[in-house]
């Protein structure tokens, strides 16, 4: 996908190395841990909750509260790695898309931050501190997007791809959680799973398809910069980590009951409608 040039004024971005500071407690990691942490459970029998070291919830705040701070500023963040200055390239563009979205349909506005680390430890303003094990995720009391780098690594080995598409597709999908936290649907959907515990793995599902959707969206949306087989990467992508794939090559049987994101159909059914809709309504289909 050809990003063009990115103004880091236009972005928000910071360092936490290897081992981040600064950890305050507060909430749980919420909806957007990517499957790593599924991965973690499944292959290497961690217990994702024990590894993210919170206890599970989701807090939706609109001043984000106060981040681990970098002493390096978002140039020099951004030119740490190749992946770094692709996912600041990516956070840019993410940012107009969706600013442009919300001012169509006159909705406030506020952008996530991205922190990025590597092989490492991460101590977040809002959710506690994480491991490398947990791959990508979104925190939504301090509307951090936070990426170890080195997953992308493991990315490649499971999708098969090296191409970037595959990696812009899971900073993408990340900001959706952060679109279902500025929107309230996350605080929402908490709730009506706490209400209605038998819905809830259903609630889960639909929150990662439509995060899933809304990176899509993004892509689509942004049509003129995609190259061919950027498609057939995320694609991939979102076939390599889905429930049912990660179930079977870990040597389990297929339990729909233990889905957290949805099967590898589905989430490539869910990238595929975001990309090819012009409606900017259309991820809503997941909570209809």
């Amino acid at each position: 996908m050809r990003l063009g040039p990115f103004n880091t004024a236009d972005i928000e971005v910071r360092s936490s190395g290897g081992g981040g500071r600064g950890a305050r407690r507060a909430g749980g990691i919420g909806c957007g841990t990517l499957v790593i942490a599924l991965i973690g459970a499944l292959v290497f029998g961690i217990d994702p909750m024990q590894t993210i070291g919170l206890v599970e919830g989701v807090q939706q705040q609109t001043a984000p509260a106060a981040a681990p701070a970098s002493d390096m500023s978002e140039a020099e963040v951004c030119a740490t790695s190749a992946y770094a200055n692709e996912a600041c390239a990516a956070l840019a563009s993410l940012n107009t898309t969706w600013e442009g979205t919300f001012e169509r349909n006159g909705i406030a506005f506020s952008r996530p931050v991205l922190d990025l680390y590597r092989n490492g430890r991460v101590d977040t303003g809002g959710c506690g501190s994480a491991s490398s094990a947990v791959g990508p995720f979104y925190c939504p009391a301090d509307q951090g997007i936070y990426i170890d780098t080195s997953f992308y690594d493991q990315l490649e080995q499971m999708a098969g791809t090296g191409g970037d598409f595959a990696r812009l597709y899971v900073i993408a999908h990340e900001y959706g959680h952060h679109i279902q936290n500025i929107t309230g649907l996350a605080v929402q959907v908490r709730r009506e799973q706490q209400r209605n515990p038998s819905q809830s793995n259903r609630l889960q599902v639909a929150m990662e398809l439509q995060a899933d959707c809304y990176a899509g969206m993004w892509a689509g949306k942004n049509r003129s910069a995609i190259e061919p087989g950027d498609l057939e990467e995320g694609l991939a992508a979102a076939s390599a980590i889905g429930d049912d794939t990660l179930q079977r090559g870990a040597g389990q049987r297929i339990n729909p009951e233990n889905f957290t994101h949805g099967t590898s159909r589905q989430r490539m059914s869910a990238l595929r409608l975001g990309l090819e809709s012009n409606d900017d309504t259309a991820c809503n289909v997941f909570f209809e």
